[in-house]
């Protein structure tokens, strides 16, 4: 594929008719981008990326192996990196997910960080929920974001929460269960003891 003013490096890059690629804009193969999708100008795909059918704004950065799905947009200078999956997910200008996390029915405002292994919970076997969260929120790792669920402007969620519900403004959240250690509990477990 060569389209003006598009950088394209490698072969395997394919763009479905429909979709967009603004010049300026960067993809590295393999990449995939179906349906009406719309990437603009300075943004970058890194090898890996499917984009389907979402919009990826000016200067943002995807991948390697990021995944995109239908009736996502991603505000400009966003970092979405690697082995991060969105659904139906609306990410305001300059958020972070650099890697391994699941943002599903989400809508989150400017400059929210989320750290590695996050997954947003939206699905309890019969409804899909929403969550939202607010600008220059913070969420630590391996939290879980138990949809419906707000987190306010500028909230901070400390590593290894499960959450669910509402975080007013500027509010601190942690919930971790108590380390037990057992001496010499793991005597007998394992087949060379």
């Amino acid at each position: 594929m060569r389209r003006a003013g598009v950088k394209v490096v490698g072969r395997e890059v394919f763009v479905e008719h429909g979709a967009r690629v603004a010049a300026g804009a960067a993809l590295y193969s393999p990449c995939y981008i179906s349906g009406p999708a719309d990437v603009q100008t300075r943004a970058t795909l890194l090898p890996g990326c499917v984009i389907d059918g979402a919009k990826i704004g000016a200067g943002s950065v995807l991948g390697p192996f990021c995944n995109v799905r239908a009736n996502c947009a991603i505000g400009k200078g966003c970092r979405v990196g690697n082995f991060v999956e969105l659904k139906c997910a609306v990410l305001g200008d300059g958020c972070k997910a650099a890697h391994l996390s699941y943002i599903g029915d989400a809508e989150l405002g400017k400059n929210v960080n989320i750290g590695c292994g996050v997954v947003f919970a939206n699905y309890d076997g019969k409804v899909k929920s929403r969550t939202y969260v607010g600008d220059n929120a913070f969420i630590g790792c391996n939290s879980n974001i138990i949809a419906p669920a707000h987190i306010g402007a500028g909230a901070y969620v400390a590593a290894g929460t499960n959450l669910s519900g509402e975080v007013a403004e500027k509010s601190f959240a942690i919930s971790r269960a108590a380390l037990h250690i057992k001496p010499r509990g793991a005597e007998g477990r394992y087949l060379n003891d």
